[in-house]
């Protein structure tokens, strides 16, 4: 039988990367660049975006900011209220529209029309109706031009498939 002893080069050399390697992972879960509220509600629209199946809903309310230091003119569309039924389940939900608001005019969200939603098949609570690259707003495509593109040579898209070439 073997015994262990400190002075064993073998022993010495295990404990000292057992060591290092504890200093890492505690240096790395310390020091890491954790995601932002912004990244992480941008990352689920974009998941969402990828794999979400879509379903009739319909567009309850909208509420703006109301700071009581902004002036009245600068109050802005902040959440958008609307519900969806899933296998005789009745969801009502909002959404956060802040971070979109160069995308979308108040106008285009009208109160009791009819929108398209975008869900996870496994928490159905977690919808949207409006992402950076997809809209649930009816009749209405996307209606400002992507950023980086001018007004003047951009078209609202209209379905149709191009078949001249």
């Amino acid at each position: 039988m073997q015994s262990l002893s400190l002075r064993d080069p073998h022993v010495l050399g295990t404990l000292a990367a057992s060591v290092l390697c504890a200093a890492g992972a505690t240096a790395y879960f310390v020091f890491r660049r954790r995601p932002t509220p912004e990244e992480l509600e941008r990352e689920r629209r974009a998941q969402l975006v990828r794999t979400g199946r879509i379903i009739d809903g319909t567009i309850l309310d909208l509420s703006d900011s109301m700071e009581t230091s902004a002036p009245p003119q600068q109050e802005e569309l902040r959440f958008v209220h609307y519900k969806y039924e899933i296998g005789g389940v009745a969801y009502e939900c909002s959404q956060d529209i802040s971070a979109l608001r160069d995308r979308f005019r108040p106008e285009d969200f009208r109160l009791s029309f009819p929108c398209s939603v975008r869900y996870d098949v496994h928490r159905p609570e977690n919808s949207i109706i409006v992402a950076e690259n997809w809209s649930g707003l009816r009749g209405l495509g996307q209606t400002s031009p992507p950023p980086g593109t001018s007004p003047s040579n951009w078209t609202v898209p209209t379905g149709k498939r191009d078949t001249t070439a």
